[in-house]
């Protein structure tokens, strides 16, 4: 009998511990890391962060920041990170063409109505009459690095208004700073550029707003991404990671993309994303460009399918992407519910 009892209470405890690890009980905590940039657009990741959604699902996540979205696609298919939300790029195509990478969720997608990515005009180029998108061809434009989303988004530009990629010159600057230093310079014409930094850029007179992309149509700006080990393997973390994100995501849209129903709650959460947007600048001077910055933000993560499969289009006729995949190739599905799937 004491043995029966003994056989019992090591049933009963193994129990106990196992459902804590699944509840991510303080005992279960599982590290991971999660790439991002210092955008408002990222703003899900600080929340859930700071609010301890991660915690509440068992992941201990540290946060590792980088300065463009293709190295943050090359850092999960090398192991450095586990998670990323970032732009798709030329980079990131081709990284998944060799199995690496999975979309498992929707993020920032621009939408009309809403303030995504201002299209930028240099003093100097809006002086001499670059005054719309339009006017942009035969003029420079800067982007981070070949293949990038600035890439992509100065060829929907180019196929809006009717010129040819080769009608601008795009000049490869590597990081987002250098980019505005070279257009606030005038040594480049043009740039798109987050709006938490385009419309105070615009309001010293430092560049100037000549449009929004938001007008140029569906764009699926940046997705939530993983290893395609993870997906294979992980899929329970991959779960309790999205679990927790769309949490940050609700809160986000609960409050920024309407800042003027509880200006209380609007005061908090632009003091948690301080943490992480303008953290050098003081506070009173940052909140108007993060509460201006409030870009639209996909409910529940959910992905515009139909706009990865138009960005891979772009990418493989550009030259950019040689593979045979396909748009089905890129998605891990069962994370994050899906639109505009094509027929």
């Amino acid at each position: 009998m004491q043995v029966s009892s003994r056989i019992r209470r090591s049933v009963i405890c193994a129990a106990i511990v196992a459902a804590g690890a699944v509840s991510g009980g303080a005992w279960a905590q599982e590290k991971i890391t999660v790439g991002a940039l210092r955008f408002t657009s990222h703003a899900p990741t600080f929340i859930a962060y700071e609010r301890g959604y991660f915690k509440q699902e068992g992941l201990d996540v540290e946060l590792k920041f980088f300065q463009a979205a293709q190295p943050v696609a090359v850092a999960i298919a090398s192991g450095d990170i586990d998670f990323g939300i970032t732009a798709l790029t030329g980079g990131y195509f081709n990284l998944a063409d060799k199995g690496a990478l999975k979309i498992v969720g929707g993020l920032f997608a621009e939408k009309k109505g809403y303030k995504g990515m201002a299209i930028m005009a240099s003093n100097k180029a809006y002086a001499a009459g670059m005054t719309s998108p339009a006017k942009i061809k035969g003029h420079s434009v800067a982007i981070t690095q070949v293949g990038s989303s600035f890439h992509f988004m100065t060829g929907m530009i180019a196929a809006k208004y009717g010129f040819a990629m080769s009608d601008v010159s795009l000049k490869p600057l590597q990081k987002v700073g250098s980019m505005i230093g070279a257009v606030k310079s005038g040594q480049v014409d043009a740039m798109m550029m987050v709006p938490h930094v385009a419309i105070p850029l615009d309001k010293a007179k430092a560049a100037k707003i000549i449009g929004w992309m938001s007008d140029l149509g569906p764009y699926q700006v940046t997705t939530i991404f993983t290893s395609t080990r993870n997906t294979a393997e992980r899929q329970v973390q991959v779960k309790r990671f999205m679990r927790a994100y769309k949490k940050g995501i609700a809160d986000y849209r609960a409050v920024m993309l309407n800042q003027k129903k509880d200006p209380a709650a609007t005061e908090a959460m632009v003091k948690l994303i301080h943490k992480y947007v303008y953290a050098d600048r003081p506070y009173e001077k940052a909140a108007p460009g993060i509460k201006a910055g409030a870009v639209y933000i996909n409910e529940g993560a959910a992905l515009d399918v139909g706009n990865v499969k138009k960005q891979l289009d772009w990418f493989k006729a550009q030259g950019l992407v040689k593979t045979k995949m396909t748009y089905k190739d890129l998605i891990a599905t069962g994370y994050a519910d899906m639109f505009d799937v094509p027929k």
